[in-house]
């Protein structure tokens, strides 16, 4: 049986325009070519995690403006549950992203309707309470974390934070987090230390995985156990959505039982897989595709 994975976090339509380079402040670059997708670090994990072989069910609110119902139906159409999706009056979640040829990115977030994902009402905890792991990021206002982190908890479900964009935490979220991925950007904020503190995250919740691009993952836990595992090489295209594809394979992973150092390999597989595509939410890939690149 697939693994049940919630995911509580933001919807955005994504405007996605490619050129030779981005731009610097006060320049403008003619672009290559635009496209217009799904995406939100919410719903792209959770699209991911339909894609590598979970049962995902999505907690978020939309707009109700076309893109809100554009959103709806393109996470239904990619087998993410969306019965229990809120929509709010008003404009959905916009992202503006650039994109250059050597697939590095720049992007501008307005939240719109995912600033309206509050108060977490008591059908949307017994949904987080029922499933075998919830997925939050920081996309959505932080009491709602910690609210469907509660909800887990209480529930004996795992928990496991992706915490993007950067910020600090608040003590009352870490104490709810089972599982904690960052990149080095954000363990640096975290921690408040120059560099990624391995020491200082695992202060604050028990397991950690820091992604390293291109250098892979390193996974380490209270126990004393730190080890890193590599990325599998392949030639990147965009690498938007990548840390998407990452976390929302590993909680995957870990909702099917396995060790967390074979999840967090597998993972790996799964964001290579994704630079290799254009965009956010389409270039997600699928369970075969994940399979094909870690059996490498």
């Amino acid at each position: 049986m697939a693994p049940r994975i919630v995911v509580a976090g933001s919807a955005n339509m994504d405007l996605v325009g490619l050129a030779e380079r981005l731009p610097l402040p006060g320049e403008t670059v003619l672009g290559d070519d635009f496209v217009m997708m799904p995406g939100g670090k919410g719903a792209n994990q959770a699209t991911a995690a339909a894609r590598a072989g979970g049962h995902a069910v999505f907690l978020g609110a939309i707009g109700s403006d076309a893109f809100g119902v554009t959103l709806n139906a393109r996470l239904n159409a990619a087998g993410v549950d969306v019965g229990h999706v809120r929509t709010s009056y008003g404009a959905s979640g916009v992202a503006v992203i650039m994109v250059d040829r050597a697939g590095e990115n720049s992007i501008l977030v307005s939240p719109g309707a995912n600033s309206s994902f509050t108060d977490l009402t008591e059908t949307e905890a017994k949904v987080i309470a029922g499933s075998d792991v919830l997925l939050c990021q920081l996309e959505i206002p932080v009491d709602t974390v910690i609210a469907a982190c509660r909800a887990a908890r209480a529930g004996g479900t795992r928990t496991v934070l992706n915490a993007a964009p950067a910020r600090e935490l608040p003590p009352e979220l870490l104490s709810e987090v089972d599982l904690l991925v960052v990149n080095e950007l954000e363990a640096q904020t975290i921690t408040g230390s120059a560099r990624p503190d391995m020491a200082g995250l695992l202060a604050l919740v028990p397991r950690v995985v820091l992604t390293l691009g291109g250098a892979g993952a390193r996974y380490a836990e209270r126990d004393g156990r730190d080890e890193t595992v590599p990325a599998f090489r392949v030639e990147a295209t965009d690498t938007t959505a990548a840390g998407d594809a990452f976390t929302g394979a590993l909680a995957v992973a870990w909702g099917e039982g396995r060790d967390l150092m074979d999840a967090v390999r597998w993972a790996n597989a799964a964001g290579a897989a994704c630079v290799r595509k254009l965009g956010a939410s389409n270039a997600l890939p699928s369970r075969s595709e994940i399979d094909a690149l870690a059996a490498n």
